[in-house]
């Protein structure tokens, strides 16, 4: 699952700030497996030699990114980590990775659509819904949405009025 994006170089030495996905996680401090992912598509897997917190980034070191050249030619890459690297949830927790694809159900029982992703603003995260309409942005919040059992791939709306 994709967790960050490389945005720039950082320095001389092939140093990299990434922008985290997460702005809170901290689990490439743990140094997971990493696969990057190119903005060409081409995939590998690299470890994380090295990993500093600096304002709202991280700066990294991987192997083979010897000075700021290297480290430009990756510019955009995603930095991927197994789902199975990720620290447990709390009960009622989810990973926006895991509702991806879940049915949006309305009181009814009607099929709405379906989450194509979550996304965070300042004011609050929302799920962008697929309708037979188009695309929605429906808040993470009640009477938007009463739950969401990332188990059964199921979230539970109340209501998408006023939101169309």
């Amino acid at each position: 699952m994709p967790v960050a994006v490389v945005a720039r170089p950082h320095g001389v030495l092939g140093e990299l700030r990434l922008k985290l996905y997460n702005e809170g996680s901290s689990l490439l401090l743990d140094k997971p497996p990493i696969r990057l992912r190119l903005a060409s598509g081409e995939e590998r897997d690299v470890r994380l030699v090295s990993v500093r917190e600096a304002d709202k980034a991280l700066l990294v070191r991987l192997p083979d990114i010897p000075d700021r050249n290297a480290a430009e030619l990756l510019r955009g890459a995603e930095l991927c980590v197994p789902r199975d690297a990720f620290p447990a949830l709390e009960p009622g927790e989810f990973y926006a990775c895991d509702i991806e694809g879940a049915r949006v159900v309305m009181p009814d029982g009607s099929e709405a659509g379906s989450v194509e992703e979550l996304r965070s603003y300042p004011t609050c995260d929302v799920l962008v819904v697929r309708t037979g309409k188009g695309t929605l942005e429906v808040p993470l919040v009640e009477p938007y949405v009463l739950e969401v059992d990332a188990a059964i791939g199921v979230v539970r709306a109340g209501t998408l009025e006023g939101l169309e």
